[in-house]
């Protein structure tokens, strides 16, 4: 996926693509967390969709909650959704700098001729 430490740096036409292509698959990885939000407060809660949209985007992002919560199901849901969003704010921060990082490391390892390569 990425170039060994030997191979040259990629061109940055190819990094930006590999950027992209992660920043997309982030933002699915995003979407799929929101949808499982949005189900989880209609369904448990009991909220609209909109208000569940709400809550799950607030949770998500982590302001937290705005409805209140009324049954243990929905409170236990909440819980458990909201450590769930914090594992994915991580996750989705490691997929988004993984090409700037291995980017950045990589030019370390190159010799004062590659880098005055075009």
């Amino acid at each position: 996926m990425f170039e060994s430490r030997q191979a040259p740096l990629a061109p940055r036409h190819v990094f930006l693509g590999r950027f992209l292509k992660f920043l997309g698959f982030a933002l699915g990885v995003v979407v799929i967390a929101l949808a499982i939000g949005v189900l989880g407060y209609h369904h448990f809660a009991g909220f609209t969709w909109v208000d569940s949209l709400l809550n799950a985007s607030m949770i998500l992002g982590g302001m937290g909650p705005v409805g209140e919560l009324s049954t243990d199901a929905a409170k236990l849901f909440a819980s458990a959704y909201a450590i769930f969003s914090g594992l994915v704010f991580i996750s989705v921060m490691g997929i988004v700098l993984a090409p700037i990082a291995h980017r950045s490391l990589h030019m370390f390892h190159l010799d004062e001729e590659d880098l005055n390569q075009p």
